[in-house]
């Protein structure tokens, strides 16, 4: 199947898709009506194209969740630019990596961000402009008209953290960006009636999503910086929030809130991904929102969302991950590229036009994990070979057994170890370090950092403690780090990764059972 035979628009036309006096944005970052959202698109996009950046370029954001971050995504794809949202969370070092490798020619960010920049972090080729001047100057621009982008032509590139080295960045055309936002406001059945409580970070998938989505159906999107579960149980109870995506430690957060039973009977869906959910998890959400429909689902940025469970199989069977999202081919496969039957393992592998493009400047780990789609697939191209084991069972429903690669899962975020080792290992003291996720209840995994020392251990752990605290985002930094006399080897010298894993985890099961 080609690109050519599904209905795809740019990604800049979803503010058509509303009525254009119905409400587009709501909430404490200014009300937009459908009408009036296209118009703030096309006069940023207007401010883009002033600025003579070439076609193509990169435009970094790291803003705060307000009427910037909604419309930066799709003002970059109308002047004919690709957008680059960075995660508010990150510091100076990811930033200054994604920024030279992206290439940006621009960087929005909030003045306390870019502040906090080093000499040497921007690259001389990038602009820096702060996030509250931006709107102000845009109103001096005429609009745009909605773009004539190609369905394969790059929109955006998110940053992903691997389980190897530093963040990747993940290429993104329109036809993944406009697909995928049909896609989720059709099984999430959504209407111009519902509410979306936007919580999640826009410079990930999931998050940006929510946008995206709850524009394809014409409905209202919330956007909400938060501190506590109490600022969400405010914000669902003040603007009338019918719908609300999360990760798991948030959900455990919002069932120990205290709920006005009116405001969570208000609630008519909410949807995880980001890690799965528990039995228990499950019964705590039903019984704290009776009425809303329970949508678990699984995904990765390299192919967008994958699988959802339907609401009505959520209790018999709550450990699935479900079946494929409209617009998406989902195979569980041999290594050879041949179906598994029922309820065999096998590497689950994502086909069709939600594949992304690859990763950003960077072909040798693109090809390890974008490669030729199965024979069986019925969609021509790269497919993505997720490294996940899973089965399929009779009914197709699928049900996740082992992830392949070292990620950590924290509070929704993928945490590279490599990236906290290497900051590790920059400390004076610290001769060898291996971090790796350990059982959490409420952060799914907590990151646990091991290091070989030389000298004063306790004054290197120290040290080392002070420095990830000013060069790691806050969810990187470890919440154990404990010193080791050795660590096992395999075979062939290294490391033995996987047996520190299966002793540590099972010790801090131990504990915590």
């Amino acid at each position: 199947m080609q690109l050519s035979e599904l209905p795809i628009r740019p990604v800049d036309h979803l503010p058509a898709l509303g009525a254009a006096d119905d409400q587009a944005i709501a909430g404490k970052a200014g009300a937009l009506s459908y009408a009036e959202l296209s118009q703030a698109v096309g006069r940023l996009a207007g401010w883009l194209a002033g600025l003579g950046l070439a076609p193509g370029a990169r435009v970094a954001s790291w803003v705060a969740k307000g009427q910037v971050a909604c419309l930066m995504p799709l003002a970059a794809a109308r002047a004919g630019m690709i957008h680059v949202p960075v995660n508010p969370l990150l510091k100076r070092a990811q930033v200054a990596h994604i920024l030279a490798d992206s290439g940006a020619a621009l960087m929005v960010g909030t003045g306390s961000r870019l502040a906090s920049l080093e000499a040497g972090d921007v690259p001389a080729a990038c602009r820096t402009v702060a996030e509250d001047a931006v709107l102000p100057a845009a109103e001096g621009y005429a609009p745009l008209p909605p773009s004539t982008a190609q369905p394969d032509d790059l929109a955006a590139i998110l940053y992903t953290s691997g389980s190897t080295g530093k963040p990747k960045g993940v290429m993104l055309s329109h036809a993944n960006l406009w697909l995928g936002a049909v896609s989720v406001a059709e099984y999430l059945r959504l209407t111009p009636q519902d509410k979306v409580l936007a919580v999640l970070p826009f410079s990930f998938d999931y998050g940006q999503n929510q946008l995206f989505s709850t524009w394809a159906a014409g409905a209202t999107v919330v956007p909400l910086d938060y501190l506590t579960a109490r600022d969400v149980v405010k914000a669902v109870e003040r603007e009338g929030i019918t719908t609300l995506a999360g990760v798991p430690p948030l959900w455990v957060q919002l069932t120990e809130a205290e709920w006005p039973p009116e405001t969570a009977a208000r609630m008519k869906r909410i949807t995880n991904s980001g890690g799965a959910l528990t039995k228990a998890l499950i019964g705590r959400l039903r019984a704290t929102f009776p009425n809303a429909d329970i949508y678990p689902m699984y995904g990765l940025t390299e192919a967008f969302r994958s699988t959802y469970l339907p609401p009505e199989l959520v209790a018999s069977h709550p450990e699935s991950m479900g079946r494929a999202i409209p617009h998406a081919e989902i195979l569980v496969c041999h290594p050879d590229g041949s179906l598994t039957a029922d309820d065999e393992p096998g590497e689950l592998v994502h086909c069709g036009p939600l594949v992304a493009q690859g990763y950003w400047n960077d072909p040798i780990r693109t090809a390890e994990r974008f490669r030729p789609a199965p024979p069986s697939s019925s969609y021509d191209g790269l497919a993505v070979w997720s490294g996940d084991t899973v089965r399929r069972d009779s009914a197709g429903l699928l049900y996740f057994v082992a992830r392949a690669d070292a990620m950590i899962k924290s509070a929704g975020n993928r945490i590279s170890p490599t990236e906290i080792e290497e900051a590790a290992q920059s400390v004076a003291g610290v001769s060898e370090a291996v971090a790796l996720g350990v059982p959490d209840v409420r952060l799914g995994q907590a990151v646990l950092l091991l290091v070989r020392v030389s000298g004063d251990a306790p004054a290197v752990i120290d040290a080392l403690r002070d420095t990830l605290r000013k060069e790691l985002p806050n969810f990187m930094m470890p919440s154990d780090i404990r010193a080791v006399e050795h660590f096992p080897r395999n075979p062939n010298g290294k490391i033995d990764r996987v047996e520190i894993a299966h002793h540590w985890r099972a010790l801090t099961e131990g504990q915590t059972a």
